[in-house]
This record gives C-alpha cells, sequence and structure tokens, in this order.
C-alpha cells in the first residue's frame, strides 16, 4: 500500500466527533499528512531497521516516543516486540507496546507469553488493553461508588443479596468463528471483561487513584475468589431456528468452524469472594452470543426490606418488590434505581418505578469510544485502566482449571435457539443460589 493509499482508506472512517469545534477539515489534513505506510516481516530485525531510519527521518532529531499496537495474531506477538525493542526503540523517549487479547489460552501459555514479553520489555512499558475498561460506564463505577454517601455504606453482604454481571448479543461469530472456536466464550468474555468489572466492582477503597493502588485492590479480589468448579458453571452452544420466516444459522453451520465443535458460545457462572466483605453472596455471571438482544449490564440486587410493613400489599414475590440497581454499560448508557412507591390515588397501590439517569437526556456530548480513551491513556502513560501481569496471573488461576475440566471431559453445551433467552440450565443455576435473572423480568 502506498502513504496515500493507506490515508484514502483513513480518511473514510476520520470524524471529528468528540470536539467539533472550527477548522475540521484543516485538522483532519494535518493528521492525514502524519500516516505513513511501511511494510515488513514480523520477524526480520532488518525489516525493523528500515522502519527505524524511517521513523527517524520523520522524527528529525527530535524527542520522539513511540508506542507500537500489537493487533496481531497472538503466534507472532513475541517476534514483534523481540525485532522491535532491539531494533526499532526510541533513542531519547519512551517506547511501549499495546497488547490484543487474547493474553493466552490459560495460566500456562499466559505466563509463558509474559515471561517472553519480559525478555524484551519492562512491565511498565507492556499495555495490556481490555476495551471494556475503556467504556464511561465501567470508569463510572468507582466514581458512583466512592464519591457518594448513600453507596458505600450499603456496598457489602450485609445489604447486597446478589450480583450480575450480564454480557449479551444478538448475532453469532458471523465468519469468525475460526478464531472463536479455539477460545470460546468463558475465555472471549468471562476471563477478561467480565472478570475486570467484577474486580473494579468488588475491590476495597484503593489508597489514592494512583494505578498502582487500583490494580494492588484489584488483585487481592481476584486472590480471595473462590476457584471454579464444573458444578457453578452451565455452558451452551447456539443451534439453528427459524424465525418469521428467516431461518438462523447454527454455531456449527459456521464454515470456519468444525462441524463437531463443542467450543461453549454462552455460560453461565456463579462465583464467590471469600473475603469479609462479600462473604456468601453470589456474582452470577452470564455471557452469550446470538441471543435475543445486545446488551452489556451490572445489576445489584438487594435485600429484601426486614419486616417490611407493605409486605400484605406486595403479596408474596418479594423479589419484585426489592430494590435493584441497574448499571447499563452498552448499549444506551444508564444508570438507574429501581425504588417502590405509592401511586397516586386514594386506595394503597404500590408501584416499582425507576430512578433513572439516562446519559443520552441528561449528557449531549457524544460519549468517547472505549479504544480512544485507552489510547490516549496509554500515549499519557495512564496505567490504571489496563491490566498487570500479577492481575493476569490471578484472573488465569481462577477460570484455568475449570477450562481444562471442560476440555478434557469433552462437556457437550446444552443446545438453545438462535435469538432466545439462551439454555434453560442457567436459569437453574441462578435458583440454586435462590436468584433470579435480572434481564428477564417484565421490567428491565
Amino acid at each position: 500500500m502506498t502513504d496515500v493509499e493507506l490515508r484514502n482508506m483513513v480518511s473514510k472512517t476520520l470524524t471529528c466527533r468528540i470536539d467539533k469545534r472550527e477548522n475540521c477539515a484543516e485538522k483532519m489534513d494535518q493528521f492525514l499528512k502524519r500516516c505513513f505506510y511501511h511494510s515488513g516481516q514480523y520477524d526480520s530485525p532488518e525489516n525493523f531497521v528500515e522502519l527505524d531510519k524511517k521513523l527517524k527521518q520523520h522524527e528529525g532529531g527530535r524527542v520522539s516516543n513511540r508506542l507500537f499496537y500489537l493487533s496481531i495474531p497472538p503466534n507472532i506477538f513475541i517476534d514483534a516486540v523481540r525485532c522491535a525493542s532491539s531494533s526499532a526503540s526510541s533513542g531519547n523517549g519512551w517506547t511501549r507496546v499495546i497488547v490484543e487479547k487474547p493474553f493466552g489460552r490459560d495460566s500456562e501459555s499466559s505466563a509463558a507469553l509474559t515471561k517472553s514479553l519480559k525478555q524484551y520489555l519492562d512491565e511498565d512499558q507492556i499495555f495490556r488493553i481490555d476495551h471494556y475498561l475503556g467504556k464511561e460506564l465501567v470508569e463510572n463505577l468507582s466514581v458512583l461508588r466512592f464519591s457518594n454517601l448513600i453507596f458505600e455504606p450499603l456496598w457489602s453482604r450485609q445489604y447486597i443479596r446478589n450480583v450480575q454481571l450480564i454480557f449479551s448479543e444478538d448475532f453469532g461469530t458471523e465468519g469468525r468463528g475460526g478464531y472463536f472456536d479455539n477460545y470460546g466464550i468463558i475465555r472471549d468474555i468471562m476471563q477478561n471483561h467480565l472478570l475486570q468489572i467484577l474486580a473494579l466492582f468488588a475491590m476495597e477503597t484503593p489508597v489514592s487513584l494512583d494505578a498502582e493502588d487500583i490494580r494492588n485492590e484489584k488483585v487481592k479480589v481476584l486472590r480471595s475468589m473462590r476457584p471454579l468448579t464444573l458444578d457453578d458453571v452451565v455452558i451452551g452452544q447456539y443451534k439453528s431456528h427459524t424465525k418469521g420466516g428467516i431461518t438462523y444459522p447454527a454455531y456449527t453451520d459456521d464454515k470456519t468452524v468444525p462441524k463437531d465443535s463443542l467450543t461453549p458460545t454462552f455460560a453461565a457462572a456463579a462465583l464467590f469472594i471469600d473475603n469479609a466483605r462479600w462473604d456468601g453472596v453470589p456474582f452470577l455471571m452470564k455471557a452469550g452470543k446470538a441471543l435475543h438482544n445486545k446488551r452489556a449490564e451490572i445489576r445489584v440486587q438487594f435485600r429484601h426490606v426486614p419486616g417490611n410493613l407493605y409486605n400484605r400489599i406486595i403479596g408474596t414475590d418479594l423479589d419484585l418488590a426489592t430494590n435493584e440497581l441497574v448499571i447499563r454499560v452498552q448499549p444506551d448508557e444508564a444508570i438507574y434505581l429501581k425504588i417502590n412507591n405509592k401511586v397516586p390515588g386514594l386506595g394503597m397501590r404500590l408501584d416499582r418505578s425507576n430512578l433513572n439517569l439516562h446519559y443520552a437526556a441528561r449528557y449531549s456530548k457524544e460519549i468517547p469510544d472505549a479504544y480512544e480513551r485507552l489510547l490516549l491513556d496509554a500515549i499519557e502513560g495512564e496505567r490504571r485502566l489496563f491490566i498487570r501481569s500479577d492481575e493476569l496471573e490471578a484472573a488465569w488461576a481462577l477460570f484455568t482449571p475449570l477450562l481444562k475440566e471442560l476440555e478434557e471431559k469433552k462437556t457437550i453445551p446444552e443446545y438453545y435457539p438462535y435469538g432466545s433467552r439462551g439454555p434453560v440450565g442457567a436459569h437453574y443455576l441462578a435458583a440454586r443460589y435462590n436468584v433470579r435473572w435480572g434481564d428477564l423480568t417484565v421490567d428491565q
């Protein structure tokens, strides 16, 4: 590709979304003039020396920093890092590397990857990116909790009955099956995105907002968690389904997926944090593809009001009358709290309604994309939204025994129709802990 071809390609999706002030076209031109294309082999030090020469021409002797973004297959990470660090590091500024997941498939491969990266880089040069940590509502989790007096005293086993972390997509693998089949939904979503959100949600108050202080607290949560067993997990795989005259494909209909694949496209799990704050509170996690809707949310269900004066009016189903805090990460970002109140009128009728902070209604500004925030953080050296190696190790330690057992026993997933609410087994798993999935009730 020539520089001009690259610029044309970039310009098709380039916008001034976040900062719509004057001279947008001028700024875009300035940006595009700084885009260059250079090709070479990932494992060739000579090619990286050529890249270094080309970079030096553009840098013109100024103090320059270099950020390498490894959006490449994981099996060539190490070759690229080796060559970049030896042949194309910045001579007078910093050199940093952004690594995309997957960070290995299990504890062993992840540890090997970390060890190899650290042969060529220091920990503070490695930025392991998990774009969920850059999402506005995940960022807001700590603010909500630590800067509002009404939440922090309630944030424990004393008042919280269960916490649910829910991720669903309304489409299947759509041609990405080859990649996905090697990893499955547990590695793709649970072990990273959802577990990271759980750690942020459940951590103790950090000493400061410094990256190391926050990451120290997250690691403590992960290390306090009970190892997962097969009994705590339900796995599923979507099958073909015809709806409204349209036939939706099964996972194994994807040309890139083996016909006899047992890879889960859905998983639900019950996790427990064995510490003083969360002892006995089930953290229920659920992630799946080809479900009835697209969402990512955290739902906090509070305990029933003891000796509730209005029990007679509420009836026997106390779950319908409990408070619930919902943090909707996507789509249509919102935070709402379900409360009980009286319906206006002469009688005494109770109604459940929402105190709702709907982002689109409250803030007219467009919300930056998670990657925009994280790339800016990496350039500024802000690490709190990136994953440290001991954090990664603790996350894999939690899931690796389960993943090994699923693969060794060749556990057959429960099949669910494309576009449905997922396997029935997920309901039984929740019911065992006396929980109902909050996203399946009538008034979500």
